[in-house]
This record gives structure tokens, C-alpha cells and sequence, in this order.
């Protein structure tokens, strides 16, 4: 059973499996895990691990529409050394430096293979926004934050020996500004950390909805193209849309409200397509999108 089974099995359990993260009273609370083998290439440093991590669990936040608060990680490692455990709360730091919040601790332990758990926390002024709201009947528009495919490009110069480049792209900018400024404005919200193909597969299934996308719209990293050793189009896009582990934001927003959205964001917010009706599936130049993307447990 893969995470996504996991999580339809939970849904009848849980109102909150499913979404970017649970709201209680008017706080949001996520939490997430990673492991050297799946999550943190050979060369990935504990300062970008620590920042990796911790912003994996910040951009759950961003992606509900909420301020960043806080963040704690469970930290455990084969054998603790101290250059490693400071450069990895420096990373954890920082990242929540950047977005407003806090690191404030956690938990150490020994494991035979580096594992990181972290949780963060928000808070809300708006009504959170979560996967469901897209409504096919009116002119809303399907948008992505910043770029795609920086994951996928660090994970080539890691193969390739370029750790510095590969740990800087990495390092990634959880989008809570942006999520905030779609707080007023998106009818569904969620992040790429799965992949913008599977992440719009997950707002379709939520919002009862589909989506028509165009692959020229799709803003694809200059650093895809920098490790694509041909001029392959298809190759680039491929990575920018199924690697996954982006953590942009993908949002539904009505066409009248697309402006407002980009004043209040510094962030590029680029229009992919537009919100269609289920039967007309999720189409990228008017074929079939594959429901393809990351996904957590299936090995």
C-alpha cells in the first residue's frame, strides 16, 4: 500500500486526511518524515537538510493559506557529532527565519539510517483553503507559484559531483507569502511536493473537477535545461512536472481575481490553464496528463 492508498483508506477516519495540513481552532498543524535513502542524495549537507526538512513541513502551511508559526523535528542519525547536529538546526533555522516562524526544538534519537520527522505549525487569518473548492461552473483559472523542476535538476548534479550547486537548489523558499496573498483569493490550494501532473490529479479528485493545461505555460527551471544535455523539450517538461519535491503552490483562482493575486505576491504566479468539468479529465494540449508523480512508500 502506497502513501495515496493509505491516505483514501484514513479518509473515513480522519477529516483531515488528505489536505496539506489539519486546522484546529485557528491554527493549522502538518507533519512530515524524510529518509537519507529517499529524501537526501549522497552530498546533500545536514545545514540543507535541516532547511529541506523543516520546509517541507512550512510549505504544508503556506499551502492552507496560513502565517508560519513554528516548527519542531525529530532528529535521528546512526551516531551524533556536533558539527552535524549544529549545521542541521542552523539549516532548520534559517529556512524559518525566512518565512517569519520559528525553530523551536524537537527530539534526538539513534537510528541506523538518518531520518528526519518534522512538524510545523500556522496560523490562520482567512479561511483556510484547501484541495476542494475549484468549481468548474465559473471562469477560474489553474496557477502555479515560481518554477518547476529544481529538485529534479539537483538531483542530476548530485550524480554529476556538483554538491554546492545541486545543495543551493535544494534550499527552497517555502511559499508563504504567496499562500497568504491566495488565502483571499483561490477557491483550492495545494504545494507540488508531489509533482504538478499528481497534484492536479488531487485537486481534480478533491474539487469533483478537471483541468486543461497547456505544456507551454508551464514554467519550467532554468536549471532543468542547464542538466538536459540536448535540446529535449519533452525531456525538460517531463522533470518539471512529474520529479516532484518543487513545493510551489498550486491554486485554482477565478479569472476576476488573478490580478489581485499577483499585486499581492512577489512571487511569479504563472496561469497554466483552466478549470474544466470531471468528465473532461485533466488534459495537458488536449491529451490525457498521467497521474503521474513523487510518491512516498512504494518501495
Amino acid at each position: 500500500m502506497d502513501e495515496r492508498a493509505a491516505l483514501a483508506l484514513l479518509s473515513g477516519e480522519l477529516d483531515a486526511a488528505g489536505d496539506d495540513a489539519a486546522v484546529v481552532d485557528d491554527l493549522v498543524v502538518t507533519t512530515d518524515m524524510l529518509h537519507e535513502r529517499t529524501d537526501f542524495p549522497d552530498g546533500t549537507t545536514q545545514y540543507t537538510a535541516g532547511w529541506r526538512a523543516v520546509g517541507a513541513s512550512l510549505s504544508d502551511v503556506a499551502a492552507m493559506g496560513a502565517e508560519a508559526t513554528a516548527a519542531v523535528a525529530a532528529y535521528a542519525v546512526p551516531e551524533f557529532t556536533r558539527a552535524d547536529l549544529l549545521a542541521f538546526v542552523r539549516g532548520a533555522s534559517d529556512v524559518c527565519d525566512l518565512v517569519g516562524a520559528e525553530y523551536v526544538g524537537g527530539d534526538l534519537d539513534g537510528h541506523d539510517e538518518f531520518t528526519v520527522a518534522t512538524t510545523a505549525i500556522g496560523r490562520l487569518v482567512d479561511d483556510p483553503v484547501t484541495r476542494d473548492g475549484a468549481d468548474p461552473g465559473t471562469d477560474e483559472l489553474v496557477c502555479v507559484t515560481g518554477t518547476l523542476g529544481r529538485s529534479a535538476a539537483a538531483l542530476e548534479f548530485f550524480e554529476r559531483g556538483d554538491v554546492e550547486r545541486a545543495n543551493d537548489l535544494f534550499q527552497f523558499e517555502p511559499r508563504i507569502a504567496a499562500g497568504r496573498a491566495f488565502a483571499a483569493h483561490a477557491t483550492a490550494l495545494m504545494d507540488s511536493s508531489d509533482g504538478l501532473a499528481r497534484s492536479l490529479h488531487q485537486l481534480g479528485e478533491a474539487s469533483d473537477c478537471g483541468f486543461a493545461i497547456e505544456s507551454d505555460r508551464v514554467p519550467i527551471d532554468e536549471a532543468v535545461r542547464a542538466t538536459t544535455d540536448t535540446d529535449d523539450d519533452e525531456d525538460a517538461l517531463g522533470r518539471a512536472i512529474t520529479f516532484g519535491e518543487d513545493f510551489e503552490l498550486v491554486a485554482t483562482v477565478p479569472e476576476s481575481e488573478l490580478d489581485a493575486v499577483r499585486e499581492a505576491t512577489a512571487v511569479p504566479v504563472s496561469v497554466l490553464g483552466t478549470v474544466t468539468a470531471r468528465e473532461d479529465g485533466i488534459t495537458m494540449d488536449g491529451a490525457e496528463l498521467e497521474d503521474r508523480g513523487f510518491t512516498h512508500g512504494e518501495a
